[in-house]
């Protein structure tokens, strides 16, 4: 099955890509995939991603299709054909 994943900022430098088809397993969860993204893209695209504890840093945005995982199952969320997944950086203003 394959997903879109979108690349903004850091992570468009870091994967020289703005968006990159990926083919994954039948059933595989948001979490899951962006193990799948750590292991192609390596050290720098994983230090961006994760904090020293190994978890998303809390201040990354990831939207399924346009909606916050954080309201759909979190990083649990189950991906399906053609889904879009987006790793969108802090915004901020002022």
């Amino acid at each position: 099955m394959k997903v879109e994943v979108k690349f903004f900022t850091s992570l468009r430098e870091i994967t020289d890509k703005k968006v990159d088809e990926v083919q994954v397993q039948d059933t595989i969860t948001v979490e899951g995939l962006l193990t799948q993204l750590s292991e192609k893209y390596g050290r720098e695209f994983m230090e961006y991603l994760y904090n020293e504890k190994g978890k998303v840093h809390r201040y990354l945005s990831i939207l399924v299709n346009g909606k916050s995982v954080n309201i759909l199952q979190g990083l649990n969320t189950e991906l399906k054909e053609g889904d879009t997944v987006a790793i969108l950086p802090p915004v901020g203003g002022g």
